[in-house]
């Protein structure tokens, strides 16, 4: 647990899970500076915060009854454990998902700018109707994740945009409300899989912003889709951290018996695989991994784990997948993971499950396969 100073109190914050062993806090410089900029939002209307990481800035502004916009349900937990860890009643902030309409009319606008380019993009040609000429507009994150091309889609789409000094490697943005030529919004993005990927190739897939990969398939999926295991009969199979779904497709095709649980923590992710699934049965989990799914009633789990929250690099996502498939597999059941080969997942699994076999390799990528042991 950590503690945030603001001139509204002090926090208590922590991420979701909570761990106490992790080192990272559920806020940065950024969330402090905007906070510190803001003071109290003199403007009456609607304060909307988008992409609020773990909470720590709903939780500070309660007291205006701000709407969240977010594409994490983990960041959406987070939220809701923040506000109830400081006292605050869980209706003073409205959560919604970056699939849900926005607010119609927003007084002061705050965005976190996320690690996906796409997904600031898309988000911003949808809050872009709610603004007026007087509505306030802040935008924040650390000097790293700010870029020309961040600064551009708000200047495109918001309208003119400035930036203010940097304190404690953190930034502000600031734009103005008009009436500039953004264009349409791209969002959402198609493309055609390539051959040689197994039952999916020559598919067309649909891909919301901030998807993974979002405009093409990335190597390590692709690899992955070339030795995915065969399967028959009525089995279910969980493509866990599904992303566009395209590896629970791919298992689905082989197999239209089996039973395919697209599992994601990402409202855009859930979304395209819901689209991209083909006809057969089908369920689609918003949830911290495995959560939610029975224990013991998955014959095979299909996994890409991610290595990064927004900028931090770490297992601790991995860790949580690799025990949630063990939990959720049958015993005999296996989990199918791909992954670079310096991430050194073998190590863990074979501490999780006992056993690790190299299934396939490449100079950088390395399938592994755990079978869960009897009871």
């Amino acid at each position: 647990m950590n503690r945030l100073t603001t001139s509204r109190g002090e926090l208590e914050l922590t991420r979701h899970p909570e761990d106490p062993r992790d080192p990272l806090r559920a806020w940065d410089a950024a969330d402090a500076y905007l906070l510190r900029h803001l003071g109290e939002p003199a403007d009456p209307g609607q304060v909307v915060i988008a992409f609020d990481r773990w909470g720590a800035l709903a939780t500070a502004l309660a007291a205006h009854r701000p709407a969240q916009i977010s594409d994490s349900h983990l960041a959406q937990e987070a939220t809701r454990a923040n506000l109830k860890r400081n006292g605050v009643d869980a209706d003073a902030v409205r959560l919604l998902s970056t699939r849900d309409d926005p607010p119609p009319r927003v007084g002061t606008l705050l965005v976190r700018v996320p690690k996906s380019l796409g997904l600031l993009e898309d988000q911003l040609h949808r809050l872009t109707p709610s603004l007026r000429p007087d509505t306030v507009v802040v935008g924040a994150g650390m000097v790293k994740e700010i870029h020309t091309s961040t600064l551009r889609l708000f200047e495109t789409i918001i309208g003119p945009t400035r930036t203010s000094l940097a304190e404690q490697k953190a930034r502000l943005i600031f734009s103005t409300p008009s009436s500039p030529a953004g264009g349409a919004n791209p969002w959402p993005l198609s493309y055609a899989l390539p051959g040689g990927i197994g039952p999916a190739s020559g598919r067309t897939v649909l891909n919301h912003a901030g998807v993974f990969c979002a405009d093409r398939l990335d190597v390590g999926t692709r690899f992955f889709l070339a030795h995915l295991p065969r399967t028959t009969g009525p089995v279910t199979i969980a493509d866990l951290g599904c992303g566009n779904g395209v590896v629970g497709m791919s298992a689905a095709l082989d197999n239209p018996e089996a039973t395919i649980v697209y599992a994601d923590e990402s409202h855009q992710a859930i979304a395209s695989a819901r689209v991209n699934a083909p006809p057969g049965a089908a369920r689609f989990l918003l949830a911290d991994g495995l959560t939610g799914v029975d224990p013991g009633s998955v014959d095979l789990v299909l996994n890409n784990p991610p290595f990064h929250t927004h900028q931090a690099v770490g297992d601790a996502t991995a860790w949580r997948m690799f025990t949630g498939a063990r939990r959720a597999l049958r015993p005999g059941g296996e989990l199918w993971v791909i992954g670079n080969r310096h991430l050194g997942y073998h190590v863990k699994l074979r501490r999780i499950f006992g056993n690790c076999d190299v299934v396939a390799g490449d100079p950088k990528f390395v399938v592994l396969r755990a079978r869960k042991g009897p009871p």
